[in-house]
């Protein structure tokens, strides 16, 4: 792919680019002589007192701006993408690859396979390390990149180059080990598919990266999705009630013993195991933190913590009474009606509407995936009074009301004829529930799941 260079998005008001005059379209070119190939070469270059900024303005004239500043004084700029010089693009040909079985004609961004490690270390999305060079690890170190997120998948390298159908995927061990070397920690993750890289191959793979030597910082397991476009693909299949009981089972095995060894799970499973097995979350407790929330480890029960606290906090009552519908994936439905069912404010109904994916396939049944044309169907299904809807946000495209399918969220409103709205946290549903139509309490940072080639799960950005 061409070079991009660092095309101006944004300028930040009182910022050091708007007392330079750069506006939105200006590119930068260079600084102090250094080519830039994304923002962490910005990052790095301004951290400089004395600057020339090397910048073509949008008529194409190129300006050499050399300027004083203080240390730790940033540009003041978002730039239209991370990278400049394009994103790696996966060359890999993983059996269980998501991006294969997307539906055809949907918006571009959605087809694109990244393995970028720059893109690991910014944003959170999991690499296989199979494009990486010597160059790429010598950039690793010298601008300690940590954490990265490291697709793993086996531990054994022979099976590992069969999943991800690439030789180089054997070098994984020496990679992981070169990372540690550098001072490099990294969160890892394996998608699980069934009679393949689980059982004993999973147990040979959780003993792999629970050595302290390679600096692991934790393991998310979560399982292969499937949808209903997967054609010419590796034959996979889906973990079913009993396949998905085994695996919490082994897994908390490991579990119980590292709390015992090291203070920490390590080990954190995907929300679907819960979910298909029926069985109980664990604590947030033994989460650690979340390590990999953006990998939806731990979405529901940090969910439900949040809607507890909230609902302890304060309450309301409505004069006239107001019918409001939530909207959720078929998968997180029973957790949704357990927690609808402790709010008693006066006034308020609320219904609770489980959206089957009929766009994807009904397996995928997470909410993140749900699109705007499934969920407008699914509430024109149902009849009865309705004040307003509100939706899961994950399901909007990050920074846009957009769904997946390029469905307008002001075309869905219009067609309901009543005001939607959108939440992501459990406080923040809690919030519009008990003061529809107030200004809103909680409105936390966002967090978008998509998937990538190697993952089931990773944030979603625009690059």
């Amino acid at each position: 792919m061409g070079t991009t260079y660092g095309t101006i998005l944004r300028v930040k008001k009182n910022g050091l680019a708007e007392e330079l005059g750069l506006v939105a379209g200006d590119k930068i070119l260079s600084i102090n002589g250094n080519r830039l190939r994304d923002i962490i070469d910005v990052s790095f270059a301004m951290a400089e007192e004395e600057i020339e900024l090397l910048v073509e303005h949008a008529d194409g004239e190129r300006e050499l701006m050399a300027f004083d500043k203080a240390y730790d004084e940033e540009l003041g700029v978002e730039f239209a993408a991370a990278v400049f010089d394009g994103i790696r693009q996966c060359a890999n040909h993983c059996c269980f690859c998501f991006v294969d079985q997307v539906a055809p004609h949907m918006r571009d961004t959605l087809y694109i396979k990244d393995d970028d490690y720059r893109l690991s270390f910014l944003y959170g999305n999991f690499v296989t390390l199979t494009n990486l060079s010597d160059k790429d690890f010598r950039r690793i170190k010298e601008y300690h990149l940590s954490p990265l997120f490291v697709s793993v998948h086996a531990t054994n390298m022979d099976l590992r180059a069969n999943m991800l159908g690439t030789p180089r995927a054997r070098e994984l061990m020496v990679q992981l080990a070169r990372l540690a070397e550098a001072g490099i920690a990294y969160h890892t993750q394996i998608v699980l598919c069934p009679g393949i890289n689980d059982g004993g191959e999973l147990e040979r793979t959780l003993h792999d990266l629970s050595d302290p030597r390679l600096r692991v910082l934790s393991v998310a397991v979560v399982p292969v999705g499937l949808t209903q476009f997967r054609t010419g693909c590796y034959p996979l299949a889906l973990f079913d009630r009993a396949g998905a009981a085994r695996v919490i089972r082994q897994v908390r095995r490991w579990q119980v013993r590292l709390r015992r060894e090291t203070g920490r799970s390590f080990v954190y499973l995907g929300d679907e195991f819960y979910l298909l097995a029926g069985s109980e979350f664990p604590p947030v407790t033994e989460y650690d933190d979340f390590p990999q929330l953006d990998n939806g480890i731990g979405l529901v029960s940090n969910f439900v913590a949040e809607w507890d606290k909230s609902m302890a906090a304060h309450g309301t009552a409505y004069a006239a009474p107001l019918h409001l519908d939530v909207i959720c994936g078929t998968g997180v439905a029973p957790v949704f009606k357990e927690i609808l069912a402790k709010l008693s404010t006066p006034g308020l109904t609320v219904r609770l509407v489980p959206v089957e994916n009929v766009w994807f396939g009904s397996s995928v049944n997470v909410s993140g995936l749900l699109t705007g044309r499934d969920i407008e169907a699914a509430l024109q299904a149902v009849d009865g009074p309705r004040d307003g809807v509100i939706i899961p946000r994950c399901a909007l495209r990050s920074g846009e009301d957009l769904f997946l399918d390029d469905y307008p969220l002001a075309v869905l409103q219009e067609r309901l004829q009543v005001p939607v709205e959108s939440a992501l946290s459990g406080a923040e549903l809690h919030d519009l529930l008990c003061h529809w139509g107030e200004k809103r309490r909680h409105v936390p940072k966002e967090r978008f799941y998509t998937w990538q080639s190697n993952a089931a799960y990773t944030k979603l950005e625009e690059m």
